[in-house]
């Protein structure tokens, strides 16, 4: 909640802030993405709270991380509902942290490969023996 004291940050504050796009936050504001409205001074220019620069950043992780919109709408109409609907969007964080793990993993196994296959052409290359890899195809692994 807003206090008179509370210091309001201008777009171009939280996008400094950030490292937001100004129109990437009138896009979280257009979609409804924060949990309440951005005020707005006299002369109609967007000011926001701490609380809700802070939320614009969190938002974008869960989306560079995989999590669709309609999700992120589902998480943010809990919070608005208020109080009583923890143990629902525990679920869904828990549940997008368990996926985001799966892709670490799947990445940290791609990179493995890759750091395998750059040893492979690395060696090749100093040994002047690069001409002779996939001369019968792939060499994918260390014999």
């Amino acid at each position: 909640m807003t206090t008179e004291t509370e210091a309001l940050l201008s777009i171009g504050e939280v996008s400094e802030r950030t490292g937001l796009p100004t129109h990437t936050l009138r896009f979280y504001e257009q979609e409804g993405l924060f949990a309440g409205p951005i005020r707005r001074n006299a002369a109609g220019r967007r000011l926001y709270t701490e609380e809700q620069a802070h939320w614009a950043r969190v938002c974008t992780k869960l989306r560079s991380s995989g999590m669709p919109l309609p999700e992120i709408h589902r998480y943010v109409d809990l919070v608005r509902q208020g109080p009583g609907n923890e143990e629902e969007r525990f679920a869904i964080l828990r549940e997008h942290e368990q996926k985001v793990a799966r892709q670490v993993a799947d990445l940290q196994e791609a990179l493995a490969v890759i750091h395998t296959k750059v040893e492979i052409y690395e060696e090749a290359l100093a040994a002047g023996t690069a001409d002779e890899l996939w001369r019968d195809g792939p060499t994918c692994g260390r014999s």
